[in-house]
């Protein structure tokens, strides 16, 4: 049973006294592909130095986080497009408008959105989209820029069925992690209706431990109570679920 993390922050300082530990949890608990994105600049070196440690099973996103796009936006964006002319990504992500903590720089977290969009389809890559409070002016973005080229994940998926349904519209899987094993998550109320063809698992480590772990600090091993979770939520066994959402992320990523 091989299993697909899509989104998980490898490189997060929360790991730095137990990476490798971590790391080999994970593996041991069948998650054989990382899918990590980036955040700002700062990240930049620490991806690379997780990727080459792990080089079959780590791959690398490149872009600008929405809540870090601040008066330096342009520099940060610089560099996103340095990194792509420069190195492999497998995404550009994660990207999107989040408006929970601040809505001062929203005019420039729609301006990087939109070019970063634009990157995406000029390599011909998929999205990783990062909404919070956000989906409306996501949407708007998406119906703008929507086409043949746009392709991705939403993820962290918490939205309401018909949300669900636009953003599989625009071309997008859903990101499923901790929050479905949440009781007040939702998601899991209406999930079951949504084809499992547009499902992948994610842990977003080391954010939204699931269920026994929440409020603790997350990992990629703990993909196992999703997995859990989702075999509950669709009635099927956890190797369907492991291996329809990994041939999924196969059609997002193209490996």
């Amino acid at each position: 049973m091989i299993l697909t993390d899509t989104h998980t922050h490898l490189y997060s300082e929360a790991f730095d006294e137990d990476q490798d530990a971590m790391m080999q949890r994970a593996l041991d608990a069948g998650v054989d592909r990382f899918f990590v994105p980036a955040i700002d600049s700062a990240y930049t070196e620490a991806m690379y130095s997780l990727q080459s440690k792990y080089p079959k099973h780590v791959f690398l996103m490149m872009g600008l986080h929405p809540t870090h796009v601040k008066e330096n936006y342009l520099e940060e964006l610089s560099h996103v497009k340095e990194q792509l002319a420069m190195s492999k990504f497998y995404a550009i992500g994660e990207i999107g408008i989040d408006l929970y903590w601040d809505r001062t720089f929203l005019k420039q977290q729609q301006d990087v959105f939109v070019t970063q969009i634009q990157l995406a389809k000029r390599y011909g890559l998929p999205i990783v989209i990062h909404c919070r409070e956000a989906f409306d002016e996501v949407f708007e973005i998406l119906q703008q820029e929507k086409g043949p080229g746009l392709r991705g994940i939403f993820h962290c998926f918490t939205g309401d069925k018909t949300q669900a349904v636009k953003a599989i519209h625009y071309g997008m899987k859903l990101g499923i992690g901790g929050v479905a094993t949440f009781k007040n998550g939702k998601i899991d109320q209406f999930l079951k209706e949504i084809d499992l063809e547009h499902i992948v698992l994610e842990t977003d480590a080391p954010y939204l431990a699931p269920v026994p772990y929440r409020g603790k600090r997350n990992e990629s091993s703990y993909i196992i109570k999703v997995l859990e979770k989702l075999a509950t939520i669709y009635g099927l066994d956890q190797k369907t679920i492991a291996h329809a959402t990994t041939q999924n992320s196969k059609v997002v990523f193209g490996i």
